[in-house]
């Protein structure tokens, strides 16, 4: 399961593997109150995707494509978080103030997908109970 969490509520039991996933440390926000597993800066969107979303040069639709793409050119930046997802609960840290619109809502969804995609095939229905023996 993969979860996201302001940086500003406190750390709960369930949130599993905490990753910090900005590419700035969150203002006024200590390290031990964080209780993070990890910092990734590197999953985070690249400084001039930040900077013109922040200062409303696109909107988030526009903002998630890029960040996706970004995301689909440089795997090594989240291949490792998809191993905890699988694992157990993943939670990513993110700092913006929309909890909706920012960028860990869209890595959870491009990690989902990316969950999805690597998922064997499952088992084919058996239907041999379902014919008499011969």
């Amino acid at each position: 399961m993969i979860q996201c969490k302001r940086a500003y509520i406190a750390a709960a039991q369930d949130d599993g593997y905490r990753v910090l996933v900005d590419r700035l440390w969150p203002r006024n926000c200590r390290k031990d109150f964080l209780q993070l597993a990890a910092w990734r800066p590197d999953a985070a969107p690249s400084t001039p995707l930040r900077k013109a979303f922040k200062s409303g040069e696109m909107d988030f639709v526009q903002f998630a494509t890029a960040y996706r793409q970004e995301l689909a050119a440089s795997p090594q930046n989240w291949l490792e978080l998809l191993v905890f997802a699988e694992r157990g609960t993943l939670t990513l840290i993110f700092s913006a103030k929309n909890p909706q619109a920012n960028n860990a809502v869209v890595l959870a969804q491009w990690l989902e997908d990316e969950l999805d995609r690597h998922a064997g095939p499952s088992s084919p229905v058996c239907y041999r109970s379902d014919f008499p023996d011969d």
